[in-house]
């Protein structure tokens, strides 16, 4: 797959234009985020549950070699085969190669981002072999073009049901349906030839587990047991970081993946798939093979961004962040879209790549609040725009405003004085209209926001009057003020006392 990520800034403009896509993008906030908010209920303390998860995770990934090479052994003794990756490339190489090997001219897929990663779609068409996407979602996507999918959960949460009736209608050359179940029987109905005809299975993997060489899966739709019980041949394409160490650490993720994905209490299919079918079963693989694929995880390893390795692809970071919830998935040019991307993808493919993502974000919080791995994304954003401004690659605008504040701020007599004069020109640029529609040499913010109007007084101010025992702060003027009362609100506040 193309990295664009270069080009967000732009992206992002055409999609917040676009109106049916801003419709679409609504079924985030109305499905995804309330059924997780309602789902996580169910559980009787979520924060230990999390917490619990994350110390797991962590544990995993502080040995990983150990766990990689103890799943090696049990799954080499379950009789499948474990073959390692360094890149997106090669391990598109080693299933192309898998698939020679077994004289396969059709594979039938379910879904797997790490699949996405390795462009395994075009590497097969290339050797003649020909992949068919069996998740509805993906499948979708396949029939209009091989369109990239624009969410790790809902590939097709930008396209409304409209748009797939009149696709449906016109690649299946059938009357058009618009009732949702029978458009998904008449998709099924084009789907199950290739089941029976496929040589190969190809699967992602939600997690792969040390003691037993299994792999684990959750779906929704029930085209995973069809790729990878029916064909002679099952292949696994996931992440290095993916393991973990027991069966026990594998129940404490299916207590949170499905309720931050999904708002499910589980998936209506878990499978745990182990080794090749053994004399006297009736069904399963002849041959199994496991693909780890590395390209960029093993660098994150004792980083200061080893945290995103926890990521269990829930996708509950970009169902709530407000960026995502405008642009979409395929504004953030690769696989990876919303604030996990964000880190994931100048982690993965370099940071001179991707210059606008680490810049994609409000710094709001909201994903590290709903993140099940309480990964710190805000933070982790943070520390790439750190990285961008330490190797020049911001435009040189921003990077003297940047030295020009870093040095006043290291200076509190500068300081002091420049954010009085910053708060009162900034009060007369909006004393017409209540709030600033432009600011001098930051068209780029400004030309998509409006600011408020700063407080007649900075918060520093109405807190020394506080404790010198003066009156409550004067009333507020202009757009911005009451944001400075509610701060000096919260100053008032005793400890033990909730907001008012």
């Amino acid at each position: 797959m193309q990295v664009s990520s270069m080009h967000f800034k732009a992206r992002a403009g055409q999609k917040i234009a676009d109106q049916r896509l801003q419709e679409n993008l609504k079924k985030l906030s109305t499905k995804w985020v309330a059924g997780r908010a309602q789902a996580v209920l169910e559980l009787e303390d979520f924060e230990a549950t999390r917490d619990d998860a994350v110390a797991r995770r962590n544990r995993a990934l502080g040995e990983l070699d150990v766990w990689l090479e103890r799943f090696e052994q049990a799954a080499s003794a379950s009789g499948a085969t474990v073959l390692y990756a360094q890149t997106p490339a090669e391990a598109s190489r080693l299933v192309v190669e898998i698939a020679r090997k077994h004289g396969v001219r059709k594979v039938t897929k379910s879904k797997s981002m790490v699949s996405e990663e390795m462009a395994l779609n075009s590497a097969l068409e290339a050797a003649g072999i020909q992949p068919v996407e069996t998740d509805l979602g993906e499948y979708i996507l396949q029939i209009n073009g091989n369109e990239p999918p624009s969410h790790i959960v809902a590939p097709v949460v930008h396209k409304s049901r409209d748009e797939v009736s009149d696709l449906f209608a016109r690649v299946h050359h059938r009357p058009r349906l618009t009732d949702i179940p029978e458009m998904t029987r008449e998709a099924r109905e084009f789907l199950r030839p290739h089941f029976l005809s496929s040589d190969m299975g190809v699967s992602g993997g939600n997690f792969l587990i040390a003691e037993t060489g299994s792999v684990a899966l959750f779906t929704n739709e029930g085209n995973e047991g069809m790729c990878t019980v029916l064909p002679p041949v099952h292949v696994v394409v996931t992440g290095i970081e993916k393991v973990l160490p027991t069966l026990e650490d594998l129940a404490a993720m299916a207590r949170l993946l499905p309720r931050s994905a999904t708002g499910q209490s589980i998936s209506n299919y878990f499978s745990i798939l182990t080794g090749t079918r053994a004399p006297g079963e009736t069904d399963g693989p002849e041959h199994m093979y496991f693909v780890l694929v590395d390209a960029g995880r093993s660098a994150l390893l004792g980083s200061e961004f080893q945290d995103m390795l926890r990521c269990i692809r829930c996708g509950a970071c970009m169902n709530h962040c407000p960026v995502y919830q405008k642009v979409g998935g395929h504004a953030y040019g690769w696989v990876y879209p919303g604030p996990m991307g964000s880190v994931l993808t100048p982690s993965y493919v370099g940071i001179e790549n991707a210059l606008d993502l680490p810049q994609a974000s409000t710094l709001c919080g909201e994903c590290q609040v709903v993140c099940p791995m309480k990964i710190p994304l805000p933070g982790l954003l943070r520390k790439l725009r750190e990285r961008q401004l330490d190797r020049g690659l911001r435009p040189w605008a921003e990077r003297a405003v940047t030295a020009a504040w870093k040095f006043a701020a290291g200076r509190p007599g500068l300081y002091r004085p420049m954010v009085k004069l910053a708060s009162r020109l900034l009060r007369l640029a909006g004393r017409r209209e209540g709030r600033i529609s432009r600011i001098p040499l930051a068209s780029g913010w400004s030309a998509y926001r409006d600011l408020p109007v700063p407080a007649a007084e900075t918060f520093k101010q109405q807190w020394a009057r506080r404790q010198a025992g003066g009156p409550t702060a004067a009333a507020p003027t202009g757009g911005g003020a009451g944001g400075s009362a509610s701060a000096v609100r919260t100053a008032e506040r005793p400890d033990d006392q909730p907001p008012a």
